[in-house]
């Protein structure tokens, strides 16, 4: 056999006489919450006519799996559940034919490569052989997607061994630094995300952690990732769980060949900035270590395979800045307290530390099983546990002791596994099923049996010094676990794929969280705390026992999933994809019902989700132009995303399990505790307890709306990749583009049972009744429907010399009604800024990135022959958040609790018969007002987030260098990877200022006078300037090794 050698990358065609092959990286569609890849396409003769009776065999050179399927009556073929690992080689072969053979075919995560062959009539016994080619990169989105392979994870500047390091490649993916690294996709909630590895969802499924993750970190080794997608619009209708982006990752496989690696890597105090735009940073006594090693291996050779990784970081959470000085008190007045403390109460004190020790140790372990040339089995198992240290009370007027301080941690144990099957050559299944087991836990550091104290007022400050248990923390722990089960089917029926499959997704929840379970004290100085004389007291427990078990939310739901889909082979240009998707909701568990509250409302409180459904449409193409031309489009429904902590609270908060007694002064002598034979501050009093166990359950209730509907977006996408050659610029650049919209159909939405309006004021806002209790909430839907647009280009280019970048951009327009930025009902309900807050109606949204930039550029070269020298970098330049014009002090509106949120009337001028000025300097006032841009809303309210923080860039590095190994063909070498470079040129360059949270800035304070017109007073000239965060701004520098076998 003779064989004829051409090449091409994933956008070229090859043709010859003989032979003409069209390859596309991406289908119709990109395969939703799928850990598997297909390959497609037709096999013709040089007439354009299908050959039938083909044979197209498949062959993973890593693992010897091999797979033979016939064309049909079209010509066409599908190979179908392909273990993205590994490289695939392609061979057809036909009857009075000569053969072909395309070699080095990666396949990507969730996808289609569409393979045409065109078989020649010359010499039988030659073989067209096709060398696939590297492609450019994965983060050139094929789609509303992005996907990224291995060498991208291996070479990125990730300083955080992160996918979020990976993904924020794409410029419609922003990772918000200053909230725990949650990820916006295109405007959207952060928490509206999935995560889902080899099948598991990893994502936060509960709704607690800003991160988007289960645990405090990434709950897998980062080693162990073979490919992560980025899907923000896919329409396969196996996607569900979100309504903001799914992001898709697989994990690596076994071989063959024996494979892995070990690292290490390092920072410390001496290796990170401190400083910032004149602002400084306490990096004393950090330090972390993280190290690992990842191996894949044959158990049997071409049949059982094993791959293993593990991880471990040792390191310290800082708190420099907990001291008397830096808080605005003496370290007499700290001593002095603690003294009282110990000599009197017996308590015995944490301490200031500087830094505590934190840990993360993750394991994943996946086994493959070739079970023969038709079936194919993996599973996977993943643990991780890990902690951070948290201060729950820290700030320029808080001071903690370190027993108040506490550890914030999780473990995970998750496991999954799927049976692939292809019956025959138009049949295949996939059944899968997976396990996942969180336990959540919240630990003060010096332990539960000191109550938390509070003694205030001390230092020009008015500091708040805090002892023993955080209140938070006092009964908080959050067990839950999801049981998933999947069944798919797909039938090659000529030019027609037809899926159908079900599944079910079980969730069930231990949450318990009550605060003051072990008693809060409030002095209000020195002198009261050593008397005893008290200013307030609160103790809350289950009513009725006193059992902080009887005050745990225990509930769970199912949701029942059902497809039918028909992808449409039209032609070998034109694939169009419809389906349908229903997810329907069952629950047995209901919240508590509360007749006081019913009778109060008229509204039950017991609604769950039991009897909710949503059917979702689903609708793409994809048409090949050219043989370096391709559209893209669809139109599809997607739920899914909504934290489940929003609905705990409506079995936690039902006013009837919990109670909270409470104490408004008093002397600690004038009790009794524990029973007549207990001490304060380790005991609570007995009235108290009595308090409770005779609650008649008129507590605050957080309610499901009964009429509640599943919420929803519509999403609509329109996208085309080509090849741009521009002559004297250069060839064979890589360009995409994309546009995405979002409809909201049906949104969350809290609303305040307790408020009634009484009046109104001039500009239209309402005025309420200043209710101090407002704490009856309700979960509903906004009447309101917000909408978002997002425009994304990028365009790559590689290069022979060993150059190869990618420079991208995307501009967002995203709304919504509000940003729900939080897990409790009364802080998503106060954490907007608004002038009505019943009715918050469509604005700009909070997580908007207006404007985006990212290039990303690396270089490889052997300086030492055989031995690689790679630099990569990373650079973002993007508008700030939106922020809100506010007044500090907004109480004359009716509100009892934050009273920064109300939004800002902008004044005609120094005559405008609605404002009183009120000590302020009024030229100096409208000079701010003009420079700000404040004029252009003269008249009326400045609308919410109609401003923007400032711009930020950042640059970050990573360069390594191959060194010999111990044996031929193994590779060491060392690295080191730089955050935020500019930073470290000088500490005025990327620097990070941003308004805080939730996105306002207080400009005044306001009054209504009898007359009813505002009169501000205390003008705030800094507003809007934002603060500098100094955390994300400094730099930071690893070194490493690692060593390749």
């Amino acid at each position: 056999m003779n064989k004829i050698i051409a090449s091409f990358g994933y956008r070229a065609v090859m043709s010859a006489s003989v032979m003409a092959l069209t390859i596309a990286s991406a289908s119709s569609v990109a395969h939703a919450q799928v850990i598997t890849s297909e390959i497609g396409g037709y096999v013709t003769n040089d007439n354009a006519s299908p050959i039938a009776g083909a044979q197209v065999t498949i062959t993973n050179t890593t693992t010897g799996f091999v797979r033979t399927v016939t064309t049909d009556s079209s010509g066409a073929f599908q190979l179908r559940n392909l273990n993205t690992a590994g490289l695939y080689d392609v061979s057809v072969s036909a009857d009075n034919f000569q053969g072909e053979r395309v070699e080095g075919l990666a396949l990507s995560v969730g996808s289609r490569s569409s393979l045409n062959f065109v078989l020649g009539g010359g010499d039988i016994d030659d073989v067209i052989v096709v060398v696939a080619q590297r492609q450019v990169l994965g983060e050139v989105a094929p789609g509303p997607s992005s996907i990224f392979g291995l060498d991208t994870l291996e070479n990125a500047p990730a300083i955080n061994r992160d996918i979020k390091d990976i993904i924020r490649l794409d410029p419609r993916v922003y990772v918000d630094e200053t909230n725990s690294n949650a990820v916006q996709c295109a405007g959207a909630n952060p928490r509206f995300n999935s995560l889902t590895v080899d099948g598991i969802r990893l994502n936060d499924n509960f709704g607690l952690n800003s991160n988007g993750f289960p645990t405090e970190r990434l709950p897998f080794s980062f080693d162990a990732i073979q490919q992560v997608a980025v899907e923000l619009a896919p329409y396969d209708v196996e996607y569900g769980g979100f309504t903001a982006c799914n992001i898709n990752a697989v994990t690596k496989s076994g071989a063959n060949e024996i494979f892995g690696s070990a690292f290490i890597d390092y920072t410390s105090e001496d290796f990170k900035g401190d400083k910032a735009d004149g602002q400084t940073l306490d990096n004393s006594g950090f330090e972390e270590i993280r190290y690992g090693i990842n191996v894949g291996l044959p158990l049997v050779k071409d049949k059982l395979f094993l791959f293993a990784a593990y991880e471990k970081l040792e390191g310290a959470d800082l708190f420099g800045a907990n001291t008397p000085e830096g808080t605005g008190i003496t370290q007499a007045q700290f001593d002095e307290i603690i003294g009282i403390a110990e000599g009197q109460y017996g308590y015995v004190s944490g301490g200031l530390p500087s830094t505590v020790d934190n840990e993360d140790e993750k394991l994943l372990v996946k086994l493959d099983w070739n079970i023969n040339d038709r079936h194919r089995l993996a599973a996977t198992y993943n643990y991780n546990d890990g902690f951070s240290i948290s201060g729950s009370d820290t700030g320029t007027n808080r001071l903690s002791d370190g027993n108040h301080f506490y550890e914030r941690g999780a473990e995970l144990n998750a496991i999954s596994g799927a049976l692939y099957s292809d019956w025959n050559d138009k049949l295949s299944t996939e059944l899968r099923v997976s396990h996942l087991d969180l336990q959540n836990r919240q630990l003060p550091l010096g332990g539960l049996e000191f109550g938390e104290v509070q003694i205030r007022n001390q230092g020009p400050r008015r500091t708040t010094v805090y002892l023993g248990a955080d209140d938070s923390r006092h009964a908080n722990q959050l067990n839950y676990e999801l049981t998933s089960y999947k069944a798919k089917a797909d039938y090659a029926a000529g030019q027609h794929n037809l899926t159908i499959g079900a599944e079910l997704e079980d969730f069930e929840v231990f949450n318990l969280f009550i605060q003051e379970a072990e008693g809060e004290w409030v002095f209000d100085s020195i002198e009261d705390f050593r008397n005893g004389d008290f200013s307030d007291f609160r103790y809350e427990n289950a009513a009725g026992s006193n059992n902080i078990d009887d005050g745990a939310a225990k509930f769970g739901y199912q949701i029942w999933t059902a497809y039918v889909q028909d992808e449409w082979f039209v032609t070998d240009q034109l694939t169009l994809t419809a389906g349908l998707r229903l997810d329907a909701y069952t629950s047995d568990d209901k919240p508590t019902f509360n007749q006081s509250f019913f009778n109060d409302f008229g509204i039950r409180n017991d609604a769950n989700l039991d009897g909710k459904s949503l059917l979702q449409p689903r609708f793409a193409f994809n048409y090949n132009h050219t043989d370096t031309m391709s559209f893209r489009g669809g139109l599809g429904l997607y739920s899914g995303g909504n934290p489940n902590v929003w609905l705990s609270n409506n079995y936690s908060n039902n006013g009837v399990t919990l109670f909270e007694s409470r104490t408004r002064g008093g002397n600690l002598g004038d009790f009794t505790y524990g029973g007549g034979s207990g001490t304060p501050f380790f005991d609570v009093p007995d009235s108290a307890v009595a308090a409770v166990a005779a609650a008649n359950g008129r507590g605050p209730v957080n309610a499901l709306d009964p009429e509640f509907d599943i919420p929803s977006e519509l999403k609509l996408s329109l996208g085309t990749t080509f090849e741009l050659n521009t002559g004297f610029l250069g060839n064979g650049y890589n360009v995409n583009l994309d546009a995405l919209g979002s409809f909201t159909q049906s949104a969350a939405l809290y609303t305040n049972l307790d408020l009634q309006q009484t009046g109104q004021t001039f500009d239209g806002r309402p005025i309420f009744n200043n209710n101090p209790f407002f704490n009856n909430f309700v979960l509903t839907n906004a009447k309101d429907k917000a909408s978002s647009f997002t425009l994304s280009g990028s365009i790559a280019q590689e290069y022979d010399n060993g150059v190869d970048w990618t420079l991208a951009y995307a501009y967002t327009d995203a709304e919504d009604v509000n940003p729900m930025t939080s897990s409790v009902a009364f802080s998503n309900y106060n954490n907007i800024s608004r002038s009505n807050p019943q009715d918050p109606g469509v604005a700009t949204s909070n997580y908007e990135i207006k404007h985006r930039f990212t290039f990303r550029a690396g270089y490889e070269v052997e300086l030492v022959q055989d031995y690689k020298t790679r630099l990569s970098m990373f650079a973002s330049l993007n508008e700030g958040r939106p922020f809100s014009f506010t007044y500090n002090d907004a109480s004359a509106f009716g509100e009892s609790f934050r009273t920064d949120n109300q939004l800002f009337y902008v004044p005609t001028g120094v005559n405008d018969p609605n404002v009183i000025f009120d000590g302020i300097d009024t030229g100096a006032f409208f000079n701010y007002l003009n420079e700000t841009g404040l004029d252009e809303y003269a008249g009326q309210i400045a609308p919410r987030n109609a401003f923007n923080d400032d711009w930020f860039a950042k640059i970050d590095l990573r360069i390594s260098q191959q060194l010999p190994g111990l044996r031929d063909g193994d590779r060491a070498s060392v690295f080191a990877v730089m955050k935020n470079v500019g930073n470290f040129i000088d500490s005025d360059w990327g620097v990070l200022k941003q308004n805080g949270f939730p996105g306002s800035a207080p400009l005044t304070n306001v009054a209504i006078n009898d007359a009813g017109q505002y009169v501000y007073s205390n003008f705030n000239s800094n507003a809007g300037e934002g603060s500098v965060n100094v955390g994300v701004s400094t730099w930071e520098l690893r070194f490493g090794a690692k060593y390749d076998f």
